[in-house]
């Protein structure tokens, strides 16, 4: 009996060493995070949304790189020239930058060269390619004997735009912009979306769509931190596709995932408090970041639609003027995020302005303008529909009670999200909830959408504002070299914006990051980034 309990004493510990040696992740530092979004694409040319840029961020690089205050910084250009007249643009390339392996490589591996980026940005332009970043490229000459990209050299890469846009250098940190290798994406061809090989501090290890992601550290990474150790720190990083929100959330609190971004409206009270502070019982278990982020929710109006009564400036200033956006972040959004009173261009980017407050709550004012479009007390004023998606019913609710108060009726038309966008781009709705992401850190991306050269469909301009001053003054500021002028001329845009009431700003959204203890020097930015380099996990 004694050796019968030896031997299976023995065998037990056997067992459990070889499933643990087996799994080869079993003592590495993996930082684990979620995507309910799912991940469509590792192609970088597809990198349209927060999910699949976050993924390919990790697995590529470009010429440069944006730190946490969205300042540019080298990547594998380890220096540029901008010519004088703001139409060239020679990088100059660092000469240890290599790809993953892969077996499309001669010799497993290879140096990353000038010509790499001319055809990577090539390929963003190739029609055929149908790349949904094309536009980032709409100020390059492209169509002179001169090619828009060159390289007169291997360690030299040019770029020619037809006109000065000081924004174009932040434009190039975008994920289109990360250099792939000709060799393995005319291999794979479309498959190359399932089988990336990249540059980046990362390399792609296993992909079960809708199931699981895992990275490994890339050993080979050419940068070091301060102290010359090699980046990055992690093992590697694992992704997994769970939908249901509160499902993610009870994940986090028992530690099998390291980071939650944002908030559900699911457990939004269980974390924080009404002013936005963490829950004293989760303020030792779990940290909290945030920052500004750059995105302005607001509801759109159709401008050159007669027929409806939104038409009037004075009812557009009247619902501004109307509701409290205040109590609204205060009661909805548990204090995340700012209170949209300053201007369209959101918190984070030179030319937001405190100063300026255009529409705090006064309903007297919105009395006094219903009164002067002729509907005092909102009497003989047409119901107004609003459109908007399930996510902000709502804020919508919220603001269709507060106008209610003064006789202005609105109808809350909810809808599924794709066919919102899809009304809203032919111009099918006269009041729609909307929202603007930045493609870049520069405030010009958030004035295009009242540059009447850009109506929808073929440009962001979904209110149809038109305003020839303000037209000009875009034409200025796209083509100025000077910061200090184009971030005056960037305040006199906002001012016009604010003044012909085009939209009503809702607010300026906030990041939200949660870790555990254990996790440290996760670096992100007002684009929410998402950069591990240097993130450290403990045990």
């Amino acid at each position: 009996m004694k050796k019968t309990a030896l031997y299976m004493a023995a065998l037990l510990l056997s067992l459990m060493w070889s499933c643990k040696s087996s799994d080869p992740n079993a003592d590495k530092k993996i930082f684990k995070y979620n995507e309910s979004a799912g991940i469509s694409s590792l192609d970088p040319a597809f990198a349209k949304d927060q999910a699949m840029i976050w993924a390919t961020s990790q697995l590529f690089n470009g010429l440069i790189q944006l730190d946490s205050n969205l300042n540019v910084q080298p990547c594998i250009a380890h220096s540029w020239q901008i010519s004088p007249d703001g139409k060239t643009y020679t990088f100059y390339l660092r000469n240890d930058v290599f790809f993953h392996p892969s077996t499309c490589f001669a010799d497993s591996t290879r140096k990353v060269v000038a010509s790499d980026f001319v055809y990577s940005f090539n390929r963003i332009l190739d029609e055929k390619v149908a790349s949904p970043g094309r536009w980032i490229f709409n100020e390059v000459d492209y169509n002179n004997s001169t090619p828009a990209f060159s390289a007169p050299n291997d360690s030299t890469f040019v770029i020619r735009l037809r006109q000065p846009f000081s924004p174009f250098l932040s434009i190039l940190g975008m994920p289109y912009c990360f250099v792939v290798p000709h060799e393995v994406v005319k291999y794979y061809g479309s498959d190359f979306r399932r089988h990336p090989i990249g540059t980046g501090p990362f390399k792609l290890q296993i992909w079960k769509e809708n199931v699981k992601l895992v990275m490994r550290k890339n050993p080979n990474y050419f940068e070091k931190d301060e102290k010359n150790n090699n980046l990055p720190y992690l093992d590697g990083v694992a992704i997994t596709f769970i939908i249901d929100k509160q499902t993610v959330f009870l994940e986090f609190v028992k530690g099998n995932l390291d980071f939650m971004n944002s908030l559900d409206a699911s457990y939004k009270d269980e974390l924080l408090t009404q002013t936005g502070q963490l829950r004293d019982k989760y303020k030792n278990k779990i940290n909290m970041h945030s920052q500004p982020y750059l995105n302005t929710e607001y509801l759109g109006f159709l401008m050159d639609n007669n027929s409806n009564p939104t038409n009037d400036k004075r009812i557009r200033q009247a619902i501004n003027y109307g509701f409290d956006r205040r109590k609204m972040m205060k009661y909805l959004r548990n204090n995340v995020g700012i209170p949209g009173c300053h201007g369209f261009i959101p918190k984070g980017l030179p030319g937001f302005d405190t100063s300026k407050v255009y529409y705090e709550y006064d309903p007297q004012r919105a009395l006094e303008l219903l009164n002067e479009a002729g509907y005092p007390n909102g009497k003989g004023l047409p119901t107004i529909k609003l459109s908007t998606t399930a996510t902000y019913l709502d804020l919508c609710k919220y603001i269709q009670q507060q106008l209610g108060i003064l006789g202005i009726n609105i109808d809350v038309d909810v809808n599924p999200p794709g066919a919102l966008r899809e009304q809203i781009a032919q111009s099918k709705s006269n009041w729609f909830r909307g929202s603007w992401i930045a493609d870049y850190p520069d405030a010009e991306n958030y004035l295009s959408l009242f540059c009447s050269n850009n109506f929808c469909p073929k440009g962001p301009n979904y209110t149809h504002y038109h305003n020839t001053e303000f037209d000009e003054l875009y034409k200025q500021a796209k083509s100025t070299t000077n910061d200090s002028i184009r971030y005056s001329l960037y305040q006199t845009m906002d001012k016009l914006i604010m003044e012909d009431v085009p939209v009503v700003v809702l607010y300026y959204d906030q990041i939200l990051h949660f870790t555990h203890p254990n996790i440290s020097g996760i670096q992100s930015n007002a684009m929410n980034s998402l950069n591990l380099k240097r993130v450290v996990k403990s045990n």
